[in-house]
């Protein structure tokens, strides 16, 4: 990698570390009323647009730099608060960045998400298990009882949102960046008219389907439909 490419992605890193914490602070939604504590943040958009951008190496390094942040500046959840953070964005992230890598299109990028957004359940049903029991006081057994209704939802809802505004926000964002400068464009082989229209409503009806099913979930577990 030449300076110039080196810098400029030190930059862009820099950046979306910046707006990745800003968007912790700005947006913080409860999903589940039961555990108001779970709560919805889009910095994952931001950081897996790091790891589509550079790979999945770049994305796990945004997280642990945001998470660090958010720890001495605006968590009060302390190193418990640091571990769950870097595991959950960490698991979402990186496979899907890893796919999108392997197979370099919304589809491989789609696919990735659905596995990020599962393996996330996975590892946070695990480590909610172990490690909620010690930051809130409560017996396991207890725990255990919320994983199916709380935590299960809520990690694929949190999912699920993710993997839609992605898929709405990631391809502009990546054209005003290149416009910009701040990311070389790629090199893209002529692709028909018709069927790149196709593609790209395919990929934003897919995102819209599965954003106001989210969304309707939500609303359902509120009581408000």
């Amino acid at each position: 990698m030449n300076m110039t490419k080196k810098t400029s992605k030190l930059t862009l890193m820099a950046m979306l570390c910046a707006l990745a914490f800003v968007a912790v602070v700005a947006i913080r939604i409860p999903l589940i009323p039961m555990l108001p504590f779970l709560e919805y943040e889009p910095k994952d958009i931001i950081i897996l647009t790091g790891g589509f951008l550079f790979g999945p190496m770049s994305a796990a390094l945004i997280s642990v730099i945001v998470s660090f942040v958010e720890m001495f500046t605006i968590s009060s959840t302390g190193i418990i608060g640091l571990i769950m953070n870097i595991l959950s964005t960490v698991a979402f992230v990186c496979p899907a960045a890893y796919l999108y890598k392997k197979r370099h299109s919304m589809w491989g990028a789609f696919f990735g998400m659905v596995a990020g957004t599962l393996l996330m359940t996975l590892v946070m049903v695990l480590w909610n298990y172990l490690i909620t029991p010690i930051y809130m006081g409560y017996p396991r057994e207890a725990v255990a009882k919320l994983l199916l209704p709380a935590f299960i939802p809520f990690n694929l809802l949190k999912g699920g949102i993710n993997t839609a505004l992605t898929l709405l926000i990631y391809k502009p964002l990546v054209t005003t960046l290149r416009r910009s400068n701040l990311i070389i464009p790629a090199s893209t082989a002529s692709i028909d008219a018709s069927k790149k229209r196709n593609y790209n409503f395919g990929m934003t009806l897919t995102a819209a389907v599965i954003l106001i099913t989210c969304v309707l979930a939500v609303l359902a577990m509120k009581g408000a439909i």
